[in-house]
Order: C-alpha cells, then structure tokens, then sequence
C-alpha cells in the first residue's frame, strides 16, 4: 500500500517505475455524548435500510422518509420524500430513527435481489481493503490515515452491500501530532493494516504499523467493538496481511505477511497472537519491481501471499511451506478497471464464502473521490492458482450476484438525514486527526464548540468528516448560529490538501455567508501553504443557516465542486465560482465533507449542528 512513502508519498498507489495510474487512501464514531474517547460499539444507530451504493438492490420493508434531492444550480428547492439511488441500486433513504436510522425491517422479495451487481460495490474511498468472513457474515477495513477514529470496519451479508460498523483504533494516541499539538499528522496513522478472526479464541486482531516504526496490535469479541490495544511489537510489519494456521498446530499459530519495496517477509507470532516469535524474508524481486501490501492465507495445505505492485498489478505467492520458497504468477496486470477514467484494481483480499466460492476484492483509483472498492469472482485452476473472471480481458462492469444466504435484515444506507439524536456518533462519521473531546456534545444535534485559536482549517481541531459518495453527492447541513462568537468562522468544507468551504464569518456583531477557496498544504511536508482566499460573501443576519456543498467526483480533471446556502431549508442561492478539485494521489484521501468551527480571536464560541443531509442524484 504505502510504497510511495518509501520516496516520499504513502500508500499502494502512484509513481513507481511500473505504475499506470496515480492512487490515494481513507474518526470520532462510537465516542459517548462526553465527547469522552471511547471504543466504537455494536452497529451505527437502527437502521434495517438497504444501502444506497451502486451494487446493491436490497429492498427493505423499512418505515423512512426519502432523502429527496437537491440541485446545485443558482436557486434550487429541496426535494421532500423519495428515494435515494446510485447505480440503479433502490435504497430507502434517511428515516427518522436515531442518526437518521429507519425502523425496523427485513430483507424482503427474491434472493439474490438481482441478476448481477454492479461496480464498484459502494463508490467511496475505502483502500486497502482487508476482508474476513466469521460465519455468514464479511467485515472490511480500510485504510484512513490520520483521520480518527483510525480503520474503519464495515459489515456485509452479501460482499455487494456493505455498512460501516466501528473502528478498531479507538484512538490515535501515537504522539501529540495527532491531536494537532505541535504539529500534524497528515497522511500518517492507519493504512493497508490487517484484520483477522481467530476461532480457536473467538478474537479479532488488528494490525497496524505506523510510520515505519512500531505495530500495535488491539482485539475483540467483535468487529464491531470495543477494540482495546493488547500489545506493541518493536517492528515494523509493513502493509502487512494475518493468517491462521489451523493445520499447524492445535492453537492455530498465526503469521504475518508484510514487506515493500520487493521483498516479503513472513513473521511467526506468539501463541497468544501479541508478540513475534521469529521472522524471515521469503521472497523478493531483486528489485526488478516493487511488491507490498501483503495479504496471506492458506488453502488445500499451500501458502498463499498476495503482494500488489503499485499501482497497476496484483501477484500471487505460492509455497507448500509457510516459509518458502515461493513462485509467483500475476494475478492482474495493468488491467482495465470498471470504472470509466480509473486505474488499475488491486491491492485487495481474495475471498472465499461459506459455499465455496471465491471472489477479489480490489480498490480502483478514483480520484478526485480517492480509491474505491470493486469485486469480482475468482476460479481456480488445477494446480492450485487463482484467477480473476474478465470480462473482454477488463474488470467486469458487472457480474452474477453472488450466491450467498438471504441476508438476515437489510444494511443501513449511505445516504438521507442524520440528526444526531442518539448520544454517539455514527461510524460513517470520522474526525481530522483526534478530536478535543472536550470541545463537542451530541445529542438532538452535535454542538462543536471552537477548539483552536487560528486561521488555518487545516490546524483547526473537531473537524468532522464525511466520506464523499460517487459518482455525484450533496450534502447539506442546518446550524444553529445563535451562540457564535466575533472571530468564529463555521461551516462545510470540500476538504483535501486543497480545499473550498462554504461558511459563516462573524466580525463586529454581525455575520455574513462567505465561500472561500484556494486553501492548500505543501505536498512536501504537509504545511499549509493557503489559509484560503474569500471569493464570495453576502451578508447574514438570521440565527440558522443551511448550508450545502454538491461534488462530481467522476474520475479525470475538471470535476467541480458547487457552494450554496438557505435561510429557510427550501431555497438554495449559489456562492461563489465552481471550485475545480484536485486529483492528484499524494494526499491519498479523497475529498470529504467536513464540518468545522474554529475561532480567530478567543476561543468560547460554538454551532449546534442540528442535522446533515447526504443526498445522490
């Protein structure tokens, strides 16, 4: 995954010797209405809706109000009702549960809902990708840096519709850095980490190396959480994948994969799975190409290590014995993604389901939305290697839906109203590095009070962000303005290492809208290079604003980014010139939704955000 970072940028994507295209990669869910830290727990609010991604089709008996939809143009109305969709896949979205959870449901019609899927499988930036199946249900974490809570975990039933279910690093408690004290943490903290299952204890692990020195490694009963840190190993296990041996011995000893740069190693753990017994390098390119992003399994008594080569191919390891030798053999090769405009697949998990058959789960550079998972089915031959099923040699556009038991209630959707009325924070939600927990509340609303004294957003702390959804996404968010203070600055961001907001400026008493854009950091070290310029204002004298920012996040140059606001939640004037995002990959993380609250003089101010809307055309 993380390559790049050898020569100064992160994370199975970008500019080796061998790469097609270029790549990037993607905390506050699960924290109690404190605001104190706390291990992300048990499933993001009620929700029993199907999701609203562009392979699912599950239809939900579920009692929601539709999100609706809303334009970008120069007055647009906001729709009332309806139902979200993306791809073709239906999705009942918003509800009016808590966080914007629909009532209870069941899966309901014929199974499999349909024919085939589509790509990608849920078209936000989820790189990385490692893939575990306990039973009948899958769990994928991906990478998302120096956003926190660190590595999400999402929950499948059919590999097609996913939803997000907690964090396994409730904290990113590394150094001061990642609480924005005494410097930042861009592009660090968690990336191509592990995630595994252990039936012998009925134990989920999770892997992380950080910043090329220590891995730590936490624990628990559930993938959902609470996760606590167990142990740090004084090595780096980079862009690393776990396995269980369960025919080597009767406590299934476990084995770590990892490496970059060409050569992988294999690691032999402790019986308890938190130290390292031995290690040593099993294979290695003689710097013909570069390999990492290990992921390590073992099927009919072979070894399988599946390294990718940034950013444009995938290889298979192959051994009798864990320790080598291995042969190797391409499992993709510059082939065409599914999606128009993008890279290459790869750097994924190789998934077997509890009937057999086996599928590839890939991330696809997509920027300026960032990387984004897509599947396809594997077949085996003879003598024991996999394939990825092409379609005209190209990643398929869509494939057989996959012949998985009916799920036992349908997913929580990506989009519709959230209005934070539980006393948690959903697991969609992450902050930009760790958040002042002192500074924010939830409950019928979130209410971000001001935690730093400054005029850089990238320095500002309790930014909370959202994952953008393609190919096209709106969202919207209502705040209450009444406890602002002068010198306080609120809003919705377009966030990346270069950024456009849509906000409110409060100065001698009286407020006004602004868009401001040009806001950048320095690709080199990630200083702030642009607080920003303000290319448009209009003044405000209400007590609540709506405030709304569309993207197009299609891959390719040109794609824009559209500022709008309301007084009354009907009627959205435009501010501002189109904003052209950035593509390039070295930030890794596609762009976000953020929203934020930082004062410029004292601190003491605070919004309250009453609800967030997230809308697909």
């Amino acid at each position: 995954m993380l390559w790049l970072l050898l020569v100064g940028g992160a994370c199975g994507t970008g500019a080796s010797s061998d790469a097609a295209s270029a790549g990037a990669q993607s905390s506050g869910a699960g924290m109690p209405a404190s605001g104190v830290a706390g291990s992300s727990q048990g499933m993001a609010g009620n929700s029993t809706q199907p999701i609203g991604g562009t392979g699912g089709r599950l239809a939900a008996e579920a009692g929601a109000t539709g999100a609706g939809g809303a334009g970008s143009s120069a007055t647009s109305t906001a729709g009332s009702g309806g139902s979200a969709t993306s791809g073709g896949a239906a999705s009942a979205a918003g509800g009016s549960g808590a966080n914007g959870a629909g009532t209870a449901g069941t899966v309901s019609g014929p199974w499999p809902p349909s024919a085939t899927f589509s790509n990608p499988i849920l078209w936000q930036d989820l790189p990385d990708d490692e893939i575990v199946r306990v039973d009948d249900v899958f769990y994928y974490t991906a990478s998302n840096m120096h956003y926190s809570p660190g590595a999400p975990i999402l929950r499948s039933w059919d590999l097609v519709n996913w939803e997000y279910v907690g964090h396994a690093v409730p904290v990113l408690d590394f150094s001061a850095k990642y609480d924005l004290n005494g410097g930042q943490a861009y592009i660090k903290g968690t990336w191509a980490s592990s995630l595994n299952y252990r039936k012998s204890n009925k134990t989920f692990y999770f892997l992380a190396c950080i910043e090329f020195g220590k891995t730590y490694i936490y624990t628990a009963a559930a993938a959902e959480g609470p996760w606590q840190k167990k142990s740090t190993i004084n090595h780096c296990y980079y862009d690393a994948g776990m396995m269980n041996d369960y025919d080597d011995s009767a406590d299934d000893t476990m084995y770590v994969a990892y490496g970059g740069g060409g050569d992988i190693s294999v690691a032999q753990l402790s019986p308890d799975g938190l130290s390292q017994v031995k290690t040593q390098q099993v294979y290695t390119t003689n710097g013909a190409y570069s390999l990492e992003g290990s992921h390590f399994f073992k099927y009919k008594g072979n070894y399988y290590i599946t390294p990718t080569r940034p950013a444009d191919g995938e290889f298979v390891l192959k051994s009798s014995n864990v320790w080598g030798p291995y042969t190797s053999k391409a499992l993709i090769d510059k082939t065409k993604g599914p999606v128009s405009g993008g890279g290459t697949p790869h750097q994924g998990s190789l998934i077997q389901t509890q009937k057999g058959d086996w599928y590839y789960m890939a991330f696809q550079d997509a920027y300026p939305g960032g990387r984004i998972p897509v599947l396809a089915p594997v077949t085996w031959s003879a003598d024991g290697w996999p394939s990825v099923q092409l379609v005209n040699n190209a990643w398929g556009a869509s494939y057989p839906y996959p012949d998985l038991p009916r799920p036992p209630r349908s997913t929580k959707p990506h989009t519709g109203i959230e209005t934070f009325a539980g006393t948690t924070l959903a697991p969609e939600w992450e902050w930009n590095h760790n958040p002042d927990n002192s500074k924010w509340t939830i409950n019928n609303g979130i209410t971000l009070q001001t935690a730093t004294v400054t005029s850089d957003l990238y320095g500002a702390r309790n930014t909370l962000t959202r994952r953008t959804i393609g190919p096209q996404s709106t969202s919207t968010i209502e705040i209450d303005l009444s406890t602002m203070k002068d010198g306080d600055v609120a809003g919705l961001a377009l966030l990346k290492h270069q950024s456009a907001y849509v906000g409110i400026k409060k100065a001698g008493g009286s407020s006004k809208v602004v868009m401001v854009n040009g806001l950048a950091m320095s690709t080199s070290n990630w200083s702030t290079t642009s607080t920003g310029t303000e290319a448009a204002s209009s003044p405000f004298a209400g007590g609540t604003v709506w405030l709304r920012a569309a993207v197009d996040v299609r891959p390719g140059a040109g794609r824009q980014g559209k500022f709008s606001f309301s007084t009354d939640g009907v009627t959205f004037t435009s501010i501002g010139p189109p904003y052209t995002l950035n593509t390039d990959w070295q930030f890794f993380p596609g762009y976000r939704f953020g929203i934020f609250n930082f004062a410029t003089t004292a601190l003491g101010g605070s919004i309250k955000v009453k609800s967030f809307e997230l809308t697909v055309p």
